[in-house]
């Protein structure tokens, strides 16, 4: 009997050796435990309502409650701040949280370069790059400036002839698309080139005079383009793109300049989200890349889909920083 009791103990003592040799782990049980999604999810738009990061993120959650993708409430809020630096400087506190879904868009990269923040894309988990639209050059319906090569000749005499005003900070995105264009179209001295950022309404400004061309998003003008109060000398897309008279804005292409910029949005996780959080938002992302209630918002609002999965999105992010950097350079902000 004690003869058979020792056997018995030590085959018992052999188990867990057997199932750790067999690559079950402790940890391993447990993450197939997880149950995700469970409660609600934090959506956050890092900047004040009515924007485009806010319009996107809302869209987002509204067309994955409409299709049942997402199950649990998805609420949004509003957490503006630095262009976006100090929701990112928050979420550097939530390491490992698998609840926070935010958006960003080109200056996650800008505000890491000129120095705004320390933080930028790979200090949060890129998720899925979702939609573009594309940047446009407006003046007043009455501007001398009958075109964008117009203003372009006009820098290339003088660089400090024409005013640039935009929503975005000096070294942020509407300061840099349109340098973009102004270096593709041989201006040089962009570095003296006048750039004047406004905390509110940018058509507000060219309307009143303070600057002869508004650096902004297409999306965000349209409707003072269709009244008849703002014209827009050019878009950057690569093609013609809308409906109606966003149709016909020439693209910088067709004017001369062969450049393109593209203000992307996509979504991003807490830094070091867990593994099972980011499986299911690239499953549930390219699922609602696909649907026909995605595609009825990207026409209403006049994006395009520019879906990329994570892997991809990280490269792209990368090569775009690259791009970023010549500017910054030249004009003496790195």
């Amino acid at each position: 009997m004690k003869k058979g009791s020792i056997i018995l103990l030590c085959l018992l003592m052999a188990v867990p050796f057997a199932l750790f040799a067999n690559g079950t782990s402790e940890s391993a049980t447990s993450d197939k435990q997880v149950v995700y999604p469970k409660g609600n999810f934090d959506f956050v738009a890092p900047a004040g309502a009515g924007g485009g990061w806010d319009l996107t993120i809302r869209t987002v959650a509204k067309v994955l409650g409409d299709t049942k993708l997402v199950s649990v409430p998805m609420p949004v809020r509003n957490a503006p701040g630095a262009g976006g630096a100090v929701h990112l400087g928050t979420l550097q506190t939530k390491k490992g949280d698998d609840k926070t879904i935010t958006v960003y868009s080109p200056p996650i990269i800008f505000f890491n370069l000129n120095g705004t923040s320390k933080y930028g894309f790979r200090n949060a988990t890129p998720l899925a790059r979702l939609i573009a639209d594309y940047a446009a050059f407006v003046v007043k319906a009455d501007s001398p400036y009958k075109s964008i090569m117009d203003v372009m000749d006009a820098l290339k005499k003088d660089p400090k002839s024409v005013k640039i005003g935009g929503t975005s900070a000096a070294g942020s995105m509407d300061h840099i698309q349109f340098l973009i264009m102004a270096r593709a179209a041989g201006v040089k001295n962009l570095n003296m080139i006048d750039y004047i950022a406004f905390d509110s309404d940018g058509a507000t400004q060219v309307l009143g005079g303070h600057i002869d061309l508004f650096s902004t998003s297409l999306a965000d003008v349209m409707g003072l383009v269709n009244s008849g109060d703002l014209r827009v000398l050019a878009q950057t897309a690569d093609k013609r793109i809308g409906t109606g008279k966003a149709a016909e804005i020439p693209t910088c292409i067709e004017e001369g300049i062969n450049e393109t910029f593209q203000n992307w949005r996509g979504l991003f996780g807490s830094p070091d989200m867990p593994e099972y959080a980011v499986t299911y938002w690239r499953d549930t992302l390219s699922k609602l890349a696909k649907t026909p209630e995605w595609a009825a918002a990207l026409t209403k609002y006049g994006w395009d889909n520019v879906y990329l999965d994570s892997p991809d999105f990280v490269k792209f992010l990368e090569k775009t920083e690259s791009d970023y950097q010549v500017i910054l350079k030249e004009i003496g902000m790195i």
